[in-house]
C-alpha cells in the first residue's frame, strides 16, 4: 500500500459533483491499494500515516502529530499511486488492486486511522468522480509505502 500524506490547513473533496466532505488543519491522505497487499500493511500504514509526526512544536521542530493536536483527517482512495512509469509516457496500473480487495484495504485503512485519536476522519467515496481541494501547510508531503518497507 501507498500513501501521499500532506499536512493541510483545510482540505475537501466533492464528490460526483454534488457532496462536499471537509476538514480544517490536519492530513490529506491519497491511499492506493496494490495487488499482494495485505491487512496488515493496511494495519501498519494506517498507523504510521496517523502517528507521524510533521506538526511544529513550540520550538518550531516537526515534534508534534495530527491526533496530539485535535486535527483531522481526509483519507481519498487512489489508485494512480500505483502507477508503473517505467516504460513509455502512457502509466500502467497492473499493481493497482481491484475490488473486492481494494475496497476492503482502503475501509480497513480508513477504520484504523480513525482508531488514533484525531478530531475526525473524512472520506471520498471509493471510486467516485472526485475533485480535491486543499491548502498544503508548509508545504509538507511525505510518501510512505509498505513495498519500500519489506526490501529495507
Amino acid at each position: 500500500m501507498k500513501a501521499v500524506i500532506q499536512r493541510v490547513k483545510r482540505a475537501s473533496v466533492v464528490i460526483n459533483g454534488a457532496e462536499e466532505r471537509a476538514i480544517g488543519p490536519g492530513l490529506m491522505i491519497l491511499v492506493g491499494v496494490a495487488v499482494g497487499d495485505t491487512e496488515e500493511d493496511a494495519r501498519l500504514l494506517a498507523r504510521k500515516c496517523a502517528e507521524v509526526r510533521i506538526f511544529e512544536d513550540e520550538q518550531g521542530k516537526m515534534n508534534r502529530s495530527a491526533p496530539e493536536l485535535g486535527y483531522e483527517a481526509l483519507v481519498v482512495s487512489n489508485f494512480t499511486l500505483q502507477a508503473d512509469t517505467k516504460k513509455g509516457r502512457r502509466p500502467g496500473f497492473d499493481r493497482a488492486a481491484k475490488p473486492p480487495l481494494a475496497v476492503e484495504l482502503y475501509q480497513l485503512f480508513v477504520d484504523c486511522v480513525g482508531g488514533y485519536g484525531l478530531a475526525s476522519v473524512k472520506t471520498g467515496e471509493f471510486g467516485a468522480d472526485m475533485q480535491i481541494d486543499l491548502l498544503n501547510d508548509g508545504p509538507v508531503t511525505l510518501v510512505m509505502d509498505t513495498a519500500e518497507w519489506k526490501r529495507s
